[in-house]
C-alpha cells in the first residue's frame, strides 16, 4: 500500500512540475508580437514585415499570402550571397509565372544601398530588392548569418530555413517545387 501511495505522490509532483514549467515558459501574445520569440523556424508563421524597394514602393509579406515566397536576407559584400543571386534569378524566371515570389531583403544597416542597387542592376535581378535600413527585419528574423533564406508556403508558414550559402540552383529548384506542390519524380 505504501509503494502505491509513493507512486501516486511522485505522479502528482511530476504533473505539478510540468504545469509549472508550462506556465513559466509560455509566450504571451505581446511577446510574440514584439518579436520576443525563438527565431522563425519551419512550421511557424513567417513574421510579417513591410519594406521599401529602390523605387520607393512598399512591399508587405502579408500582401503575398496565397503565394509561395522565398525570403533571402543578404548583403552585397557577402561572397556567398553574391554567388547564389544568379541561381535565385534563374529560379525566379522559371517559377514566377506559377506564383513564386522572391523577396531579397538587403541587410542595409550592414551594407551600402548604392552598392546593393549597383550589384542587383549589374546582375539584372528582376525580383524585388527590399531595404532593411533599420535592421527591423533582421531582428524580427533573428538574423545570425548571411545569407539566410526562408521558404514560405502559400499559407504563410515557414517550410524550410537555410542558413548560409551559396545554394546551388538544383537545390533551390527542389525546394521551390516543394513550395509549389510539384510531385517528385
Amino acid at each position: 500500500m505504501d509503494a502505491r501511495l509513493g507512486r501516486k505522490f511522485t505522479h502528482i509532483i511530476l504533473l505539478l512540475a510540468g504545469a509549472l514549467w508550462i506556465w513559466f515558459s509560455r509566450i504571451t501574445p505581446q511577446d510574440a508580437l514584439a518579436g520576443n520569440i525563438i527565431a522563425p523556424r519551419p512550421g511557424f508563421q513567417a513574421p510579417d514585415f513591410d519594406l521599401p524597394t529602390s523605387q520607393g514602393a512598399q512591399i508587405a509579406l502579408s500582401s503575398l499570402r496565397g503565394q509561395p515566397v522565398i525570403i533571402n536576407l543578404w548583403a552585397s559584400w557577402c561572397p556567398p550571397c553574391r554567388e547564389e543571386m544568379p541561381a535565385l534569378q534563374k529560379v525566379y524566371d522559371s517559377y514566377h509565372e506559377q506564383g513564386l515570389e522572391i523577396l531579397a531583403v538587403n541587410a542595409t544597416s550592414q551594407d551600402d544601398v548604392q552598392a546593393a542597387i549597383e550589384f542587383s542592376t549589374r546582375l539584372g535581378l528582376t525580383f524585388p530588392i527590399l531595404f532593411d535600413r533599420d535592421s527591423r527585419v533582421s531582428r524580427l528574423f533573428q538574423l545570425q548569418s548571411l545569407p539566410t533564406t526562408y521558404f514560405v508556403g502559400r499559407d504563410g508558414l515557414i517550410q524550410e530555413v537555410v542558413v548560409g550559402g551559396p545554394m546551388a540552383e538544383a537545390l533551390l529548384r527542389i525546394r521551390v517545387e516543394r513550395l509549389l506542390g510539384v510531385p517528385s519524380p
